[in-house]
């Protein structure tokens, strides 16, 4: 069973939208409040993977890249990448489907990001945002060389209000490594 990385597109919503909904009940129960994850998750994922895919973003320096981990013709990862005002770029979601994390799918789409930032955008610094609470991704970031930049505070559906850091790849780190 090997997996593919390749580019995602609108066929892709429903799918990523599940995905999307599924990994956040599994990796923020406990941490998010329960209501953030309640019936409604599904359908509010499905309505934002939609629209976020449909989009016109005005050219390819400020589209979104999502890329999907597919396994035997089943999305069981996926990335998605927002160029940032700031000139950045936002990895924005990194999910693997609950039940084959630890295999190295999220890796696998780390590594596809980072070889997208340094390809698509040279010179900009990737960068994410992950719960305080999330010490499983918070452990994965910084196994794969992230650094901690900054500490805030995340906004989630329902008004909560969560503390966050910001890890970051480096523009010049991304540019001399061999990424897959």
């Amino acid at each position: 069973m090997s997996t593919v990385i390749r580019p995602g597109g609108t066929r892709d919503a429903e799918a990523v939208a599940d995905l999307h909904a599924a990994s956040w009940r599994t990796a923020y129960a406990g941490i998010v409040p329960d209501d953030a994850l309640g019936d409604g998750l599904a359908a509010e994922r499905r309505e934002i993977w939609e629209l976020r895919l449909a989009a016109d973003y005005g050219g390819p320096e400020t589209t979104p890249e999502l890329l999907i981990a597919e396994r035997d013709g089943e999305v069981v990862g996926f990335a998605y990448l927002v160029p940032h005002g700031d000139g950045r770029i936002l990895l924005d979601n990194l999910h693997v489907r609950p039940g084959l994390t630890g295999g190295g799918i999220g890796r696998r789409l780390l590594d596809a990001a980072r070889a997208h930032t340094a390809r698509r955008h040279p010179g900009t610094d990737l960068y994410l945002e992950v719960l305080q609470a999330n010490t499983r991704a918070i452990a994965f970031y910084e196994r794969a060389g992230g650094h901690r930049t900054d500490a805030r505070a995340g906004f989630f559906p329902g008004g909560h209000t969560l503390p966050e850091y910001e890890y970051t790849w480096p523009a010049s780190e991304l540019a001399r490594q061999p990424w897959s």
